[in-house]
């Protein structure tokens, strides 16, 4: 009993001690004015998320991605059962909703083929030394080691290889983790040039070259800007900066690492091709641009550009403003940049008007998380497509929304140490790719029920979006291939093999004009 009365009168001493400690501050209100209990407020503020995740939010209402994503994409990587039953929960007849096109006769194919039969992309960067062949449609998004832990680079590039994927480096370089696993890597250079730069933060030729030699990297990628936060540099708080971390980047410990909003070395279209040159003399293989779509004009004027001078980037990435990123302005990520489906249809339009559509690839990145969205932006005109938050699922994330922090819980965006402990790379590494060879194969199903043979073969025709309830259109119809301005005539597909689709013909094969 004496026990007992003695930890109840300790309580009673921390109580009135917290009490006293309210009453005085003057920094928040409600525990000022209702002191001990006010603090239930702020409790109830931290753990509102994970209650509406997991007690109160419907299967399609959290934010950015709802529990049926989610979960198709959890059951995907454990190699569960990722069917669904009783039929869909969303709403067909939502405005801006599209559905894809199925054909009365779809190609005579299972829709679970072995891998073996699965078709490639197009090659990338045709005209170069080392031009690259891509094995998968869906690929790793741009996901810097710094922002992930070394063990989540670990996971993510072991399942790359064993699914034959690639993954981009993000702007934080290249680190031992993301080559260790022995995939194909997309190098990325950002405005800071992590990995690639001087002491006076210039870009350093030479130090780009020793990366972009490597047998792995298997193209170069320059970022002008990302999706979530358009007009702004990446941003690592100094919590997550390790000393390998700081080594790699070519950054001083201790202080917050805010990467420039945009490159020195450039400020228009002539400018910028040039400093696309000046990489590409350092290495022969394909190098391209990572962009937010804004002014029209502007990715008008640099098609115009690179008409021009007969050469330019091997492909173009388009970021749309639904982009994740480790941390970013809510400014930025909610009111600036256009989608995903409007900008990948404005830069298609813009080759296609220049007769470049056939040099240039197109990817496509945003809030893609299934094989449903990966058909959907192939046939608004995408050749391939960026995933990073799917992927990051994959390896275990919770959503928990505390990327910006350094307590991730699942260990895959916090450099803590006993929190990276956590998450196993060989495991995760195997749900890797057992997540990207299901978007694959839900890819080819959706082909053969639009009665093709190849994901290539999906345009704008095989789309209908919701105008209103009960209106829908094509978008071939909404947003039309435009004429080429040079005298090519138009067509809605993609280079296949030195082959192109006939334009209202889905399964019409032409032989492609030479240019």
């Amino acid at each position: 009993m004496s026990i007992v009365l003695l930890a109840l009168g300790f309580l009673a001493l921390v109580v009135a001690m917290i009490a006293v400690r309210d009453l005085t501050q003057r920094h928040h209100a409600v525990t000022r004015n209702f002191p001990v209990l006010g603090h239930f407020r702020y409790f109830f503020e931290e753990m509102g998320q994970p209650l509406r995740q997991y007690f109160f939010a419907g299967d399609l209402e959290e934010r950015p991605y709802n529990r049926v994503t989610r979960s198709w994409v959890y059951a995907s990587a454990k190699g569960q059962n990722n069917m669904i039953g009783f039929g869909s929960q969303v709403d067909h007849n939502e405005p801006g909703r599209m559905h894809i096109v199925p054909s009365m006769y779809p190609t005579l194919k299972s829709g679970r083929a072995s891998d073996d039969d699965l078709p490639r992309p197009r090659l990338i960067g045709a005209r170069r030394s080392q031009p690259y062949q891509p094995r998968r449609f869906a690929n790793i998004s741009g996901m810097s080691y710094g922002a992930l832990s070394p063990n989540a680079v670990r996971a993510l590039s072991r399942g790359a290889k064993m699914a034959e994927c690639y993954m981009s480096t993000g702007e934080g370089s290249l680190s031992p983790y993301h080559v260790e696993g022995g995939a194909d890597i997309l190098y990325q250079i950002g405005p800071a040039k992590f990995g690639c730069r001087t002491p006076d933060g210039e870009f350093d030729d030479d130090k780009a070259a020793a990366i972009m030699a490597l047998p792995q990297v298997k193209m170069v990628e320059i970022k002008l800007a990302q999706g979530a936060k358009p007009g702004k540099g990446g941003m690592l708080p100094k919590e997550k900066i390790t000393q390998e971390i700081a080594t790699i980047r070519g950054i001083p410990m201790g202080v917050d690492c805010q990467s420039p909003n945009r490159f020195e070395e450039f400020d228009d279209a002539p400018s910028l091709l040039d400093f696309v040159e000046r990489v590409r003399r350092l290495t022969g293989k394909p190098v391209g641009l990572k962009m937010v779509v804004g002014a029209p004009a502007e990715v008008d004027e640099l098609c115009r550009e690179i008409r021009k001078r007969g050469d330019g980037p091997d492909f173009i990435a388009v970021d749309g403003n639904e982009g994740g990123s480790g941390a970013a302005p809510l400014a930025l990520a909610d009111y600036v940049g256009l989608p995903v489906a409007d900008a990948l249809m404005a830069v298609d339009n813009a080759l296609r008007r220049e007769g470049l559509r056939n040099d240039i690839a197109l990817i496509a990145a945003g809030k893609i998380a299934t094989g449903g969205d990966v058909a959907t932006h192939l046939a608004l005109g995408a050749d391939l497509v960026h995933i990073g938050r799917g992927f990051l699922f994959s390896i275990g994330c919770i959503q928990a929304l505390r990327c910006h922090t350094n307590t991730c819980p699942t260990g895959v965006t916090t450099q803590n140490q006993w929190l990276q402990s956590g998450l196993d790379p060989a495991d995760k590494g195997v749900r890797v790719r057992n997540y990207a060879l299901a978007l694959e194969r839900d890819l080819q199903m959706i082909t053969h029920a639009c009665g093709l043979t190849h994901p290539g073969q999906l345009h704008r025709g095989h789309v209908v979006m919701n105008v209103t309830p009960g209106v829908r259109k094509s978008l071939a119809d909404l947003n039309p291939y435009p004429a080429n301005q040079h005298g090519t005539a138009r067509t809605t597909g993609r280079t296949l093999r030195a082959r192109v689709v006939a334009p209202g013909h889905a399964l019409q094969i032409e032989t492609l004009v030479s240019k």
